[in-house]
């Protein structure tokens, strides 16, 4: 209501303004397109932001060499093992709070945020001791040459004994988003994003006192960036800057939370880790033609990501407004929300996935002078591009199910979509039929569009609408 008592009019400009500087706002209420545009404006910018550490580390790193670079790209892989279990139990703290939110109790929804908090920082400790200890034979393991191992192997202990960064930033976003809080997730990564672009060509380059110190510079200025961005979603989450005020001064295990978190959260984790595992399958064929294929895949990979991310902001509103719904009785406009968000997310990456068509070799042109990675990367660029219309369904339905607690559904249909149709059917284009890298991107964009094919008939059974979280 305005000062006058009447309505308060909602215009693209006040609503965008809603978006990006934050507001209170009933998501369990009103136009339905309204909340998808409010939640996805400061979550698309969000992804935005996290696709942007990949693509500075590899837009400096790419002018020391192709080994440089494939160390950048085969570390990433690892770390994506490390994102699925921080994103699977960021899954499970969204649907939480958003459920209690709906609900309208926030006291409960505070006290599972905190709980969520310290146990991604017990379960992150395995992985960051992992990572220093195993960073030689991990690269090894997924076929990198003597010399990527050489000049990467600081980059990826650094990056991967940074684990509890990565497990808090994505934890604690999740909990924003949940709350209906998509604002301060964006400017915690921003600010990382920020603090990454300045310390990354100083730490590479050296600059002053500062050494020049290479790929591992890379990676000391992004775990330094993240650690920066978790510290303040930390103050943000202590001083109730949004719905939630989180209060860590009596730190205990709660049981009870713990084992819903990983009733929910544990199939997440198995779900991203499903996909992530077939993405390093993915990588180790697509090492089986060398470094410069390896370099190339890992920029075409980042710039494909880069534009893909946004629409990720849109399906990460449909779940929010899944949970929240849910939580006050409303199944049927939950699912509306993501019809909603499906339709307006194909129209956006439908055109994207054109501009990559046309553009591919443009945008990778600027990372790598070798003419071999450029072939590479731009191959893989325009090839998965054609998929994108089906990510952008398929996503906003996988995330439907995990907005409304049900994960397991989803990690089945990754399982039957990527390990027994995209694995198989790369290995045979590759090197049966002769295909060799291309043939592992046209097998990614086949495996998309099964998905979305897939997760679609799935939603449609609605059984997602009576899980218990």
């Amino acid at each position: 209501m305005s000062s006058t008592g009447e309505p308060r009019r909602h215009t693209l400009w006040t609503d965008t303004k809603a978006a990006i500087l934050g507001s209170h706002q009933d998501f369990t209420s009103g136009s339905i397109g309204r909340a998808v545009f409010i939640l996805s404006i400061p979550m698309m910018i969000e992804m935005v932001g996290q696709s942007i550490f990949g693509i500075v580390d590899a837009f400096f790193v790419g002018r020391l060499g192709a080994a440089s670079l494939a160390a950048v790209g085969l570390t990433d892989s690892l770390l994506t093992i490390v994102f699925s279990v921080a994103l699977g139990l960021a899954m499970a703290g969204t649907a939480f709070v958003a459920r209690r939110v709906g609900e309208g109790n926030r006291e409960r929804a505070s006290h599972e945020a905190q709980q969520a908090v310290i146990w991604g920082i017990v379960i992150s400790i395995p992985f960051a001791l992992a990572g220093v200890i195993l960073a030689p034979r991990l690269l090894g393991l997924l076929g990198a040459e003597t010399e990527t191992i050489e000049v990467g192997v600081n980059y990826t202990r650094i990056v991967l004994g940074g684990s509890s960064t990565v497990f808090l930033l994505f934890l604690i976003n999740g909990i924003f988003r949940g709350a209906g809080d998509a604002t301060l997730s964006m400017k915690a990564l921003w600010l990382a994003n920020l603090l990454n672009i300045a310390l990354d060509p100083l730490f590479i380059f050296g600059l002053g006192p500062i050494p020049a110190m290479g790929v591992t510079g890379a990676g000391l200025a992004t775990t330094l960036a993240r650690g920066v961005g978790v510290a303040y979603q930390l103050r943000l989450l202590a001083g109730g800057a949004g719905r939630l005020r989180v209060r860590f001064k009596a730190l205990r295990l709660d049981g009870d939370v713990a084992r819903r978190l990983l009733k929910v959260g544990g199939p997440g984790m198995l779900q991203y880790l499903v996909g992530t595992g077939s993405w390093l399958v993915v990588m180790r064929i697509v090492a089986l033609f060398g470094s410069a294929a390896v370099a190339g895949y890992t920029i075409g990979a980042r710039i494909l990501i880069f534009a893909l991310l946004p629409s990720w902001g849109m399906a990460n509103a449909a779940a929010t407004l899944v949970g929240q719904n849910l939580g006050a009785g409303k199944p049927e406009r939950a699912e509306r929300s993501v019809w909603i968000a499906a339709g307006a997310n194909s129209v956006f990456l439908a055109v994207v996935g054109a501009l990559l068509i046309l553009f591919g070799r443009l945008l990778v042109g600027p990372f790598s002078a070798d003419p071999d990675v450029v072939a590479f990367g731009a191959d893989c660029v325009r090839i998965i591009s054609y998929s994108y219309v089906f990510f952008a369904v398929g996503m906003v339905a996988i995330q439907a199910f995990n907005g409304a607690g049900d994960t397991t559904t989803p990690t089945w249909i990754n399982f039957v979509c990527l390990w027994l149709l995209e694995l198989p059917l790369a290995y045979l284009l590759a090197r049966t039929m002769g295909w060799g890298a291309e043939g592992v991107f046209w097998a990614v964009t086949g495996a998309q569009g099964a998905l979305a094919v897939v997760g679609v008939l799935a939603f449609r059974r609605g059984s997602w609408k009576s899980r218990a979280v």
